[in-house]
């Protein structure tokens, strides 16, 4: 057993209300700057829908992630490294960037500074890449609330797989939002895609990261990552991707978008796994049990022989007391109600899901807005978002531990609302397997969370401030300043208005 640590993420879709904060902070603090006009570390999603980059979930179309050959060992989707060789100049698997969007902005000034007349004055949309007029067609999040989705929401691949028993009429219509970051899995494609080994996995959280001075541009880590969360920075010809904000979790601070999280629906902590039980989870036959094959990886922090592997291994006392109290944990392995996003993908991804209630209660009748638990129980394969659809996307297409962490959502709901109206609760904790204690533990974490119980990362030790200067310098982070490392170099021609008002294209030099 060899015990490894690593910061996790757990989302409740139950309170995302898709205000895009998260995605407007990520953007202004990663990504707003030259070259980066059409990435989002962070978006926000409808569901149902094609996603960002379209269709990203196909992976018929664009081979990512992992499977499994005919030995039952891992290969990457994307075809063996022989393969990836001989089309290291022309990579056929990568979205375009009509798939993304044509990022386009407008000229603001026209509506100040046009003389005067008659009718209002306008502007018209032109594209931050090419300056050139154009009329958007697409965008990350361009089907918002469900817009446009008679067209195109029947080709979500999640909802492809259930055929005729999910309508989209207007009476049947359902909706949640999916924020998605990168997933900083454990077995991740992305780092065994990459032929320069720029990509690369930190062993003292887990967090995935580029090392741009390695970086070659050859892309595969764009078609490997099965969550397209891994783009080309077309001006300086690098590889980027979400940093889960390492310079905040060193300091013991949560990422942006988790800080700036209007619903406060994120939660941060720290998971104890075994790193040499992670490719045989991986290479598990039956892809709907891996959900269980990736929780039998996690070990309990509770247990006083992992605490004493764990520290002998490495791992600081204080992370290991972090773990101790992680929300991260607590919701995925102990009261099992967070879901990982696409298992079948064999990466093993380290942000979780808790999946939406709030329209199945809804619909539930009875004093108090349904506490009646029975009720509820029996509306959740009734509920307007399938639990098919919500299988389709957290466990493989495997509905019942969808279905026993919905039901154990509704317990909580229905227990408490009945005790905070004086009455006698009639849902009975043990239905579900749990006890009393554990529903009130669940509904501080989920309801009524404090900020030092969502976010327990413990920050970096002074003592490792030495080897993290160096992975950091090497990893030549080009995203603080316009002269910082992998900065250097001649970009693309990038688009720019001059004072005549005309648009030039020219290229930027960067410092070296």
């Amino acid at each position: 057993m060899r015990i490894m640590a690593q910061v996790c993420m757990v989302m409740n879709l139950d309170k995302c209300i898709g205000c895009h904060t998260c995605s407007v902070t990520c953007k202004q603090t990663w990504t707003n700057r030259p070259g980066t006009e059409y990435v989002y570390f962070n978006n926000v999603e409808t569901k149902p829908g094609l996603g960002y980059p379209r269709r990203y979930e196909d992976q018929d179309l664009w081979k990512g992630g992992w499977k499994l050959d005919r030995r039952g060992r891992l290969t990457l989707r994307g075809g063996s490294r022989l393969r990836r060789l001989l089309t290291i100049f022309y990579n056929p698997d990568l979205p375009t960037i009509e798939d993304y969007h044509d990022p386009f902005t407008y000229d603001y000034a026209r509506l100040i500074t046009a003389p005067a007349g008659t009718a209002a004055p306008s502007v018209q949309a032109h594209s931050t890449l090419t300056g050139r007029a154009m009329v958007p067609r697409w965008g990350t999040n361009w089907e918002d609330d469900l817009a446009g989705a008679p067209e195109r929401a029947g080709q979500d691949p999640n909802l492809v797989k259930l055929g005729e028993a999910v309508k989209l009429s207007f009476e049947q219509v359902f909706m949640f939002y999916l924020p998605r970051i990168c997933e900083h899995c454990l077995n991740p494609s992305c780092v065994a895609s990459c032929p320069s080994g720029a990509m690369y996995k930190r062993e003292e959280d887990g967090i995935v990261l580029v090392d741009q001075n390695r970086c070659r541009g050859w892309r595969f880590c764009v078609s490997g990552c099965p969550y397209k969360k891994v783009y080309f920075n077309h001006r300086t010809g690098k590889a980027e991707k979400c940093t889960l904000c390492f310079p905040r979790i060193e300091a013991g601070l949560p990422t942006v978008c988790s800080e700036t999280c209007v619903g406060r629906l994120r939660y941060l902590g720290l998971v104890l796994y075994d790193a040499d039980a992670v490719l045989a989870a991986a290479a598990t036959k039956d892809p709907q049990d891996l959900y269980e094959a990736q929780l039998s990886v996690f070990l309990d922090p509770e247990d006083p022989t992992v605490r004493a592997e764990a520290l002998a291994a490495g791992i600081p006392h204080d992370w290991v007391e972090a773990a101790r109290r992680s929300p991260a944990y607590a919701l995925i392995a102990r009261h099992r109600v967070a879901l990982p996003l696409h298992p079948e993908y064999r990466t093993m991804p380290m942000v979780w899901y808790v999946p939406p209630l709030s329209p199945m209660a809804d619909m539930v009748g009875g004093p108090g807005g349904g506490e009646d638990a029975d009720a509820v129980f029996g509306a959740i394969d009734a509920l307007r978002i399938p639990v098919e659809y919500l299988a389709n996307l957290f466990t493989a297409g495997k509905v019942e531990p969808v279905r026993q962490a919905l039901r154990r959502l509704a317990l909580v709901r229905a227990f408490m609302r009945s005790r905070q109206l004086g009455l006698t609760p009639s849902a009975d904790p043990r239905t579900v397997g749990m006890e009393a204690a554990d529903v009130e533990d669940l509904f501080r974490l989920i309801a009524i969370a404090r900020y030092e119980d969502r976010y327990v990362v413990p920050p970096a030790h002074a003592e490792d401030a030495g080897r993290l200067l160096a992975q950091h310098s090497l990893s030549g982070c080009s995203l603080e300043s316009e002269g910082g490392p992998g900065m250097g170099g001649w970009g693309l021609p990038v688009a720019t208005r001059g004072d005549d008002g005309r648009t030039h294209l020219r290229v930027l030099e960067g410092r070296r």
